[in-house]
């Protein structure tokens, strides 16, 4: 009988670890990618098991002498941060600024916008003419580069240009192919978005 209630647990501790529920020391919300209504628009399923694990969006522990709603930004690990207190954070995958758009710094968050429209900036559209068709804006929608939501950083000299985004661009999470922005999955910057108030401080390292 002992050996029957031993089989039977380890089958459900087994069972919690494929579903990648938990892991020791943090909680992963794998599961947490399906097709998504969202405003109207249909998100869909991300292929989230070709995504590497440590990627996933999943509450981890972490030591840091920033306040409960601050986020920082690593980008040689291609992770984010959102700091909760108590030694333990919410961290997503992330994808950064290529070579030559990598920049490092304090910011705040300014704005947030649902489904924002998406403007070249000027010298963007310099390096890539066929992006001038969207000098005034490009609405909102499942290719908009901006995805579901974005987080507009700036500091003392005001907007920054750069923003915490979604991207249907899934694949690029673990990867430097920004012009400098930061990017995450969709599903994710909606978490982020709902988590992250008005005025948070940024850090990028």
């Amino acid at each position: 009988m002992r050996m029957k209630s031993f089989a039977i647990a380890a089958a459900l501790a087994l069972s919690t670890a494929i579903a990648g529920c938990s892991t020791i020391g943090s909680q992963i919300f794998t599961n947490d990618y399906a097709a998504v209504d969202d405003a109207g628009y249909q998100l869909p399923r991300i292929p989230i098991e070709k995504v590497p694990m440590k990627y996933h969006r999943q509450e981890v522990n972490y030591d840091s002498p920033e306040q409960p709603g601050t986020i920082i930004v690593d980008t040689q690990n291609k992770f984010l941060y959102f700091v909760e207190g108590d030694g333990r954070a919410i961290r997503y995958g992330i994808g950064v600024g290529r070579e030559g758009f990598e920049w490092h710094g304090t910011a705040h968050i300014a704005l947030k916008r649902e489904w924002p429209t998406w403007t070249p900036p000027r010298e963007m559209i310099k390096r890539q003419p066929e992006l001038a068709k969207f000098a005034d804006g490009m609405e909102p929608g499942l290719q908009n580069p901006l995805g579901a939501r974005a987080l507009y950083l700036f500091n003392k000299g005001g907007d920054m240009g750069y923003r915490l985004h979604g991207s249907p661009e899934w694949n690029s999470i673990g990867k430097a192919m920004s012009s400098g922005c930061i990017r995450l999955m969709n599903q994710d910057i909606i978490d982020l978005y709902d988590r992250a108030s008005v005025g948070a401080k940024v850090i990028v390292m």
